[in-house]
């Protein structure tokens, strides 16, 4: 199965360990990984700013960037659900509605494509300790994809995976909502470390790696001595 991997932005500039994994998970599940170089930014933070021209440049560059791939995996259901937004950038414009419809049906979140697509339930991880899980709006609530993070981190072999309180709060990320609001953003990652150091949990897993920079971040400032990590740095470890 030929996958392609969209990166992204945060991935690529700044947690580039988290795109080194997916790829050697996805290589250890039988998938022939390929990057195609052209990609660049997706359109997401100048199209939730109301900037839809601009999002529309980056967009068609991205549509023409996966055009030949068989299936576009991304280790952030924020980005992959921007994809599937497209058709919608795109709706007065047919040529280009189709081609992003095409891109939209063949994308999928990492853990979505491994429960869904693959149709793997344990990866075979290993990772000893306490965590607990972080859910993310966009991933959640827009794109859909709640139970695949819990299925596959059920298997991970010596984890002992607590539930979070007040799971479904927002961390406060937002894209530029933390720029913008920054004082009620604050105030929402407080309220999201209190809930991960409640668990008692010595990792903080997630899936989107704007939520885990702002909570890891915050932890970090306040000296929490939580380790944070992205899935798929957990259901790589063997």
């Amino acid at each position: 199965m030929k996958v392609s991997l969209f990166v992204t932005c945060l991935v690529d500039m700044f947690q580039t360990n988290v795109g080194k994994a997916t790829i050697e998970l996805l290589e250890r599940l039988g998938c022939e990984v390929d990057f195609p170089e052209s990609q660049v930014c997706c359109g997401q933070p100048a199209y939730n700013s109301g900037y839809v021209t601009e999002a529309k440049e980056a967009a068609k560059n991205m549509i023409r960037a996966f055009e030949g791939s068989e299936y576009v995996v991304a280790p952030s259901g924020s980005c992959a659900f921007m994809f599937k937004e497209y058709p919608h950038v795109f709706e007065n414009d047919p040529e280009w509605k189709n081609r992003a419809q095409a891109l939209a049906d063949k994308t999928y979140e990492l853990t979505q494509f491994i429960v869904d697509v693959l149709k793997v339930n344990d990866v075979g991880a290993k990772l000893e300790g306490v965590a607990t899980y972080h859910k993310s709006c966009h991933m959640t609530r827009l794109l859909g994809v709640k139970e695949a993070p819990f299925t596959l981190l059920s298997h991970v072999q010596g984890l002992d995976l607590k539930p979070l309180p007040h799971a479904e709060n927002c961390c406060g990320f937002g894209g530029t909502f933390s720029v913008k609001m920054t004082p009620i953003s604050e105030q929402m990652v407080d309220e999201k470390v209190d809930s991960v150091m409640e668990t008692g949990a010595q990792y903080l897993i997630g899936a989107d790696c704007g939520c885990l920079m702002n909570i890891g971040g915050r932890m970090e400032r306040l000296g929490k001595p939580v380790k944070v990590l992205h899935i798929a740095e957990v259901l790589n470890k063997r």
